[in-house]
């Protein structure tokens, strides 16, 4: 089995020259591509992100985190009244993808808030699961937006799958390490 796991880290606020949003982006665990809302631009790491920025995923890719971001941003500043702290807040965001013998097997979102993990959404047979009970009235609010669960569905199930197969023609053809 092959996976694609995306990190986001999205902050409700940040100084002028910080970046609100922050994306790393591995492929089978490891670490090939990373973005910031301050540069908007997806940088390579290692031999693989090497040889993705040279295709036509990559402005796709670039794009996509971006917008994905703001949209997490926004998700954030909906659901902040509804979260206990006196300052800023952070949303981290996992969103997998996982391929076998040339199917999509698995695409799932988890949610963290301010390093509390509280609700994982399982995009194949779209249900939601409260793991911190304090977030429950977010759960309900995201369950209700059919839309968003059809956005995080399209994103993780053809997107990030797409991408997976892209990216593991491009792995497959890497020479083994010596």
């Amino acid at each position: 089995a092959h996976s694609l796991c995306f990190n986001f880290t999205i902050k409700s606020w940040s100084r002028p020259g910080q970046p609100w949003c922050e994306a790393q982006v591995f492929m089978n665990k490891n670490l090939f591509l990373q973005y910031d809302s301050d540069s908007n631009m997806v940088k390579p790491l290692g031999l693989l992100g090497k040889k993705v920025n040279a295709t036509s995923t990559w402005g796709e890719l670039t794009q996509t985190l971006g917008e994905v971001g703001r949209d997490l941003r926004m998700l954030l500043l909906d659901v902040k009244p509804q979260i206990k702290t006196s300052g800023p807040s952070t949303l981290q965001v996992e969103m997998l993808c996982q391929r076998e013998a040339e199917r999509c097997t698995g695409a799932s979102w988890q949610f963290t808030i301010n390093g509390e993990k509280c609700l994982l959404f399982d995009a194949m047979n779209m249900t939601w699961t409260v793991i911190n009970h304090e977030t429950s009235k977010i759960k309900e609010t995201w369950k209700k937006d059919r839309g968003l669960e059809k956005y995080f569905r399209k994103l993780s199930m053809g997107d990030c799958n797409h991408w997976l197969r892209e990216f593991l023609g491009h792995q497959e053809a890497m020479p083994e390490p010596t």
